[in-house]
């Protein structure tokens, strides 16, 4: 029953993507007539006109980023007059109607493109049905999120299924990694954290450490690693279920040491534990640091660790930014990635798992918390026309895309800061970032949203094989 159903869901899904890509065609033809018989020649030079636009606002971008004074102020004018300018220009040469609707088609054929050419997600990380915990242990940090704990109740609902909880004193700091430790010690068969994600990396290196079951509640702002997972950001309750009807499922780790063997560093810093080791397991040293989200370094890092970042965000970072884009101030950062070389990146991002790329839609998202590779990007922009390149996405020469197992960034400084699942840090360098496959088990509710389905990037060839070829096999006839 089960099979015969999957085949039906099957068939049903190739007809919707056949009439997607028939749509895309449809829509996208539409958009280069509407243009051509309302503009004639013309089109040619309205489209030039909307590149040249986007463009030059991406340059002057750039240079509100990059400069001070006089010259960000001209710039941010030009910024927000670039794009009045091309639509004035639409509307004194009498188009602009004609390149609104010929938008809106092309936005419906490029959406319908990308529907057509989405395949089934990859296969689902191997789940398994587990028996409740006997003794759960949380950690819950009632300021995470805006005081969720206390909003959905998680306390009492946490008690009522057996769990002990401990609520962390916002003006006693308590080590929570020590907390999960002990509790493990006195018979915790399962740990979790109702916080945000620093704190949840926190305590799933405890979790790893003793093989000990993780539960994680979205209970903090942005909860990156709680999206991840597929979890109900919404609704931080639901995600108990885990500790009533759950399933288990492994997940990697990611790992990050710096500097050299035996180097102390300050309470702030990430000591070194030497080589990555193999797949055995992290350092029996204990210097490496857990990240179950992302490492950030350069530009974001160093704007985060300011003083005056938390009282105010934007007025700080547009002071710092244009000398560290400009390396005028900060380390020059060299990054090795297995094959793959960076030199003098302003801003790197080396994550557990890659992040999507070329779905705008699904920026943020990890498609796999398994795939036991760590994702790396970085970010090189000298100057304007570097900047307007980023508009290519994943093509442009500013972004660097890679995958590796272990990830190397240097500096010329002896210490560069770091953004670890959120949480400023001082690391010495080198500092070495490794992936640690399946090292944690992850207890989640056997009912959940699930993590939204990426989009492929959009190519017009396979769009127009889709819409014929599909349509072929539908009707019982092989394609060529």
């Amino acid at each position: 029953m089960n099979d015969k159903s999957g085949l039906i869901g099957g068939r049903l899904d190739r007809v919707d993507r056949r009439w997607a890509a028939r749509l895309a065609l449809v829509a996208g033809t539409a958009a280069l007539l509407v243009l051509l018989v309302s503009a004639g020649l013309r089109s040619v030079a309205l489209v030039g006109v909307g590149l040249a636009g986007l463009a030059v606002t991406a340059a002057a971008v750039w240079w509100v980023l990059a400069r001070t004074g006089v010259v960000r102020a001209l710039a941010l004018v030009l910024a927000t007059g670039a794009p009045v300018a091309v639509l004035v220009f639409y509307a004194v040469a009498g188009v602009l109607w004609v390149v609104l609707v010929s938008l809106a088609l092309w936005t419906l054929a490029v959406s319908a493109g990308r529907t057509a050419l989405a395949e089934p997600g990859p296969p689902r990380t191997p789940e398994r049905r587990v028996d409740p915990p006997r003794r759960p242990f949380l950690i819950m940090n009632p300021r995470s999120g805006g005081g969720k704990v206390e909003r959905f109740r998680l306390v009492d609902r946490a008690r009522a299924l057996g769990a002990e909880v401990v609520v962390l004193d916002p003006a006693h700091p308590q080590d929570v990694a020590e907390l999960a430790r002990r509790a493990v010690d006195d018979g915790a068969d399962l740990l979790g954290v109702a916080g945000g994600d620093g704190t949840q990396a926190l305590v799933a290196g405890v979790a790893m450490e003793f093989d000990v079951p993780f539960v994680v509640i979205c209970a903090g702002t942005r909860n990156h690693f709680a999206m991840d997972l597929g979890l109900d950001r919404e609704d931080p309750s639901a995600c108990l279920q885990a500790l009533t009807d759950g399933v288990e499922i492994r997940v990697d780790l990611g790992f990050i040491a710096g500097g050299d063997a035996g180097d102390a560093g300050d309470a702030g810093d990430v000591g070194d534990v030497g080589d990555a080791g193999d797949a055995g397991g992290p350092s029996a040293a204990g210097r490496e640091r857990v990240f179950v989200n992302n490492a950030s370094f350069g530009a974001y890092a160093a704007v985060v660790q300011s003083p005056g970042y938390r009282d105010d965000k934007a007025r700080t970072t547009l002071q710092l930014l244009p000398d560290l884009l400009t390396h005028h101030t900060g380390p020059r950062l060299t990054v090795r990635a297995d094959s793959v070389a960076i030199d003098g990146p302003q801003a790197v991002l080396v994550s557990n798992n890659p992040y999507r790329l070329g779905d705008p839609a699904g920026l943020g998202y990890r498609d796999r918390l398994d795939s036991g590779v760590l994702g790396v990007l970085g970010v090189k922009v000298d100057n304007a026309v570097q900047a307007a390149s980023m508009l290519r996405g994943r093509r442009g020469s500013g972004l660097t895309s890679a995958t590796a197992r272990q990830v190397v960034i240097d500096a010329d400084a002896p210490r560069v800061p770091a953004g670890v699942d959120g949480e400023a840090l001082t690391v010495p360098v080198p500092v070495r970032c490794r992936i640690e496959p399946g090292a944690l088990r992850v207890r989640l509710p056997r009912h959940r949203p699930g993590v939204p389905r990426g989009t492929p990037p959009l190519n017009w060839r396979r769009v127009r094989e889709q819409a014929l070829t599909v349509g072929r096999a539908a009707a019982g006839r092989a394609p060529r």
